[in-house]
């Protein structure tokens, strides 16, 4: 049984889930939170659609068993995309809500009718796209970009990056967009999420740069409210980061959102410093 005091869980293969965290804890300010990465199943994107579905089922598993969570954010589209329906028939009665590309907005802004969409190379070769495209850009092109290269950027040396150096990760999928004539680019990968404003600066002030981390938000607090499970705002936030405490963070002045990682070891400089700068506390490691 699930209470207006259990957490939100997010899940995504690493880092890149953590913007849509940060989405939903400005809409929804007296929730808890927690967040699991799949250090030990990363990379999802060149993984075949059965690992995924594996992986992610597992990895889930072991977070609501741990958090007892009252829903789950599939903060990755290529989870989403080859494993929601195995997750939520692993989770019956909890709230499942995946992350797609935002195709839909992207045909409303497209004046060209040419869309970018740069994913992983699991996701830009998904059906899910393909329907996604069919029921919302029938009438427009789709430019696939698969850019794995990018994930592990993010992944791995985003923090402590320069500005040139982001600049310079994200051109080669801008400019192979660019020389199709896109106008919108879509971020299919949540972890681009962190290079929003260098994908921009790349592509130039004529082509938008949507994503989908708003909408997600918008659907978890609409599922939490169809339920009768939004947190009445008995605490709130400052900064983005929690300023209460909770059972399994009792020290003053400690994030209560929490950051598990899958694989063994402590989080080490990059998953401490994603924690640092999204409010999260170290909280152990999922089998």
């Amino acid at each position: 049984m699930h209470d207006l005091d259990s957490p939100i869980a997010f899940f995504d293969s690493g880092v890149g889930g953590l913007p849509y965290l940060e989405a939903a804890r400005r809409l929804l300010p007296a929730e808890r939170f927690v967040y699991l990465a799949d250090r030990a199943g990363f990379p999802y994107g060149t993984k075949s659609p059965e690992r995924v579905r594996d992986l992610a089922v597992g990895a889930i598993r072991a977070l609501v068993a741990k958090t007892a969570p009252k829903a789950v954010v599939i903060a990755c589209n290529t989870a989403t995309e080859l494993a929601v329906d195995a997750i939520r028939a692993d989770t019956p009665g909890l709230i499942v809500v995946g992350t797609v590309p935002a195709i839909k907005p992207a045909a409303a802004l497209s004046r060209v009718r040419r869309i970018g969409v740069v994913a992983t190379e699991a996701a830009v070769a998904a059906d899910y796209l393909t329907g996604l495209a069919s029921a919302w850009a029938a009438d427009c092109e789709l430019v696939r970009i698969g850019d794995a290269g990018l994930v592990d950027f993010v992944e791995r040396r985003l923090l402590g990056s320069t500005r040139d150096e982001r600049l310079r990760a994200v051109a080669p999928s801008v400019r192979a967009m660019l020389e199709r004539g896109v106008d919108v680019i879509v971020l299919g990968c949540t972890h681009f999420l962190h290079l929003s404003e260098e994908f921009g600066a790349v592509a130039g002030p004529g082509v938008s740069i949507v994503d989908s981390r708003d909408g997600v938000a918008a659907r978890l607090a609409s599922r939490l409210d169809e339920e009768g499970l939004r947190g009445s705002v008995g605490a709130r936030r400052t900064g983005g980061c929690p300023d209460r405490r909770d059972a399994e963070s009792d020290r003053p002045g400690e994030p209560s959102d929490r950051l598990f990682l899958t694989g063994a070891g402590d989080p080490g400089p990059v998953y401490g410093g994603f924690a640092e700068r999204f409010g999260l506390s170290w909280a152990g490691c999922l089998p």
